[in-house]
């Protein structure tokens, strides 16, 4: 241990550059996993916070809920399997609405829901929406970025039908866009709206469910599938990952964040052989009084350890003093248990690069090293 901080402490320079080669790197990983994990979390979260366990949604519905259309008998037949109080029906329909009054026009999913059921978000604004009271919205918080207050009424353009918004929820998202919760009887009327319209071929069938939530264990999914064969019972991991885009996104990010993560063991790597192979003749020297090998590869290893845990730190403060100051609508989460398993994946792909110069100083022999050092 002294050997390596006294190394590291005499050359300055050499190891500063490394160091700062390593910030730079832990940075971009540290950054570029928040930024993975805010985009999921934006792209699912009303999905996400939700409660339920699985989700049946319509056969041949690929997983996607805006692709599933499901009758009040599904409902029942769920009900008797998992019990009523852990079924929850659930409408889902991204749609484009405006303010009265204004032109501009938001991008929204439209969450049919039962109030009083498991489903229903926290309300941090205004008031919760009723199953009894009808015209009634809560929204999400981003709407506040478009001019949408309380009290605002808000049209919809599919049906034309339109609602007042009478709360605030965060955090609700699906697909991106910003959540407006219903409560039941007004996503049947918005079916019935929608399926009276000219060429939408229907006139106000059974189908009213985009999906339905159950919180269920792994029996009763079972007996869910043999009780429903016209339906998928899908878990929420599964319908998170059918959510558009989602897979997609997601996959290119961590590609990169895996690439990042090659390229500093790689760099790392070459860095410290460069160095080792620089100072043979020194461990040659060393290993002829009688200095063990094992003691100079926990020297290396340790200069490895400090160099990436050191820049690591730094790096996490960097990304706390950025996300200080980013814009409220930037997807950005770099959660403690994210933090951790990213930081500790970090330090063992730093470690993994510092295997090519262990493998050097085993290999180095003291008479050759001497024998050139005198040369």
């Amino acid at each position: 241990m002294y050997l390596a901080i006294r190394e590291m402490r005499f050359a300055k320079v050499r190891y500063s550059l490394i160091a700062i080669i390593m910030l730079l790197v832990a940075f971009l990983v540290l950054f570029v996993t928040g930024l993975a994990r805010g985009l999921a979390y934006d792209n699912a979260a009303s999905i996400q916070n939700m409660d339920a366990t699985h989700f049946i949604m319509e056969k041949d519905s690929n997983h996607r809920f805006t692709r599933s259309q499901l009758s009040g008998q599904v409902l029942v037949q769920a009900s008797s399997i998992a019990g009523q109080q852990n079924v929850q029906p659930l409408g889902v329909k991204m749609t484009t609405m405006t303010a009265e009054g204004t032109a501009g026009k938001l991008d929204v999913t439209l969450l049919g829901i039962r109030p009083e059921g498991w489903l229903m978000p926290k309300v941090t604004e205004g008031a919760a929406i009723t199953s009894n009271g009808t015209g009634q919205v809560l929204v999400d918080r981003k709407l506040k970025d478009s001019g949408i207050g309380l009290g605002t009424v808000l049209v919809d353009q599919a049906s034309g039908l339109k609602w007042t918004v009478s709360g605030f929820v965060s955090d609700e998202s699906f697909s991106h866009s910003p959540a407006v919760f219903l409560n039941e009887h007004d996503w049947r009327q918005l079916q019935l709206e929608t399926m009276a319209r000219p060429g939408t071929g229907g006139s106000g069938d059974e189908k009213t469910y985009s999906a339905i939530a159950v919180k269920a264990d792994k029996h009763q999914a079972e007996q869910l599938v043999s009780a429903l064969p016209d339906s998928e019972i899908v878990t929420k991991s599964d319908a998170v990952s059918a959510i558009p885009g989602y897979k997609e996104e997601q996959g290119s990010l961590w590609m990169m964040i895996i690439f990042l993560f090659i390229i500093s063991s790689f760099v790392l790597a070459v860095f410290f052989y460069v160095i080792t192979i620089q100072k043979s003749s020194q461990f040659g020297i060393l290993k002829a009084i009688g200095t063990r090998t094992a003691y100079l590869v926990r020297s290396v290893t340790l200069q490895v350890l400090l160099l990436s845990a050191g820049s690591l730190i730094v790096s996490m403060l960097l990304v706390q003093a950025i996300e200080a100051v980013l814009p409220g609508g930037m997807p950005f989460q770099l959660q403690p248990s994210t933090l951790a398993y990213t930081s500790g994946a970090f330090i063992a792909m730093s470690l993994a690069g510092s295997l090519l110069s262990v493998w050097k100083v085993t290999k180095i022999d003291a008479l050759d090293a001497i024998g050139r050092s005198a040369a």
